[in-house]
């Protein structure tokens, strides 16, 4: 390719580069296009041949879509994207996440100015009401692998949904196409607050763990959750309001306590994410972490609530544990 034709495409995605962190969802979609086949090439160079490589690329995509205003040199936005790429590949290869959840997008120079934060902060809105419209069996999925901190693997989500990770690979791929469709159409569309959205459910969980440790767990659930609410593992409901209360309750006598590191806020489905911090005298106690998976009913209260640890453990014995 000729410097001039090279220049001609630097300066091409550039162009769709600042059209898509404005909102073009059509930029987005060709940008991503032309710059395929070399993120592909760099999946193939880390990972070999196999389906890894299509999750990865495909994983990638969404990530560029949630941290596109992070470019600062447009037209450099292959590299970026080849980078993306290289970085969850290596992830895969170390059994490690490749995903900064949306709370942790790198905070654009402070020189930057107020133009730099409203693209940042409407891409972050138009992605949570593109969310909203995949069906819930979608949706749980994706805002586990592409929203949460430490349960993003495939055994982790299967494992939140009851099912095989043949069907989350499947559920994916179809949480990823669809969400496609779904920015395009909400594109035009009024979009929620997504940053006030989570900065009530932060507070949120911080009162309730504040609630349980004052003795006042049941009074909050009475209040702000559902009176229908249900435990699940996996798809299977396992209990009502009075197991949540004991096994709080049974966790706070035996000195474990709960510290809120990420939390992910959908209009329909919350995820919080806790530390576990195990009594002193019984450093193993607990797992280490645990993550409350919430849908929400048309009210906006808990409605169904999965808790997914980061192994597995073995029987539901309080709150955490299970």
């Amino acid at each position: 390719m000729s410097s001039d034709a090279v220049e001609a495409a630097r300066l091409e995605d550039a162009a769709l580069t600042r059209a898509a962190q404005a909102g073009d969802v059509a930029a987005l979609g060709v940008l991503l296009e032309r710059h395929r086949a070399g993120m592909r090439a760099v999946a193939l160079s880390i990972l070999g041949p196999g389906p890894d490589v299509d999750d990865v690329v495909q994983d990638a995509a969404v990530t560029a879509l949630r941290r596109l205003g992070d470019v600062r040199d447009p037209e450099a936005v292959g590299a970026w994207l080849r980078m993306i790429v290289r970085n969850a590949g290596r992830s895969l290869l170390r059994a490690s996440a490749p995903f900064l959840p949306l709370d942790d997008l790198h905070v654009p120079a402070t020189d930057a100015g107020p133009e730099r934060w409203l693209e940042q902060h409407a891409m972050r809105d138009w992605i949570w009401e593109a969310m909203e419209e995949l069906s819930p069996t979608l949706r749980l999925p994706m805002m586990l692998r592409h929203f949460s901190t430490g349960f993003t693997s495939y055994e982790h989500i299967a494992g939140a949904c009851g099912v095989p990770v043949g069907t989350v690979r499947s559920r994916l791929s179809q949480g990823r196409a669809k969400l496609a469709s779904a920015l395009a159409a909400t594109a035009d569309a009024p979009h929620g607050d997504a940053e006030k959205r989570t900065r009530a459910s932060r507070a949120e969980a911080r009162e309730t763990l504040s609630a349980a440790e004052r003795g006042h767990f049941d009074a909050l659930l009475t209040e702000r959750w559902s009176p229908e609410i249900a435990l699940l593992r996996g798809s299977d409901p396992v209990g009502g309001r009075s197991l949540l209360v004991r096994g709080m309750d049974g966790d706070l006598e035996a000195g474990v306590r709960q510290r809120l590191v990420h939390a992910a806020a959908g209009r329909s489905v919350t995820v919080w994410e806790m530390e576990l911090l195990s009594p002193s005298d019984n450093p193993e106690h607990c797992p280490p972490a645990v993550a409350w998976l919430m849908t929400l009913d048309d009210a906006g209260r808990p409605h169904r609530l999965r808790l997914l640890h980061p192994r597995p453990v073995q029987a539901l014995q309080s709150l955490t544990p299970m």
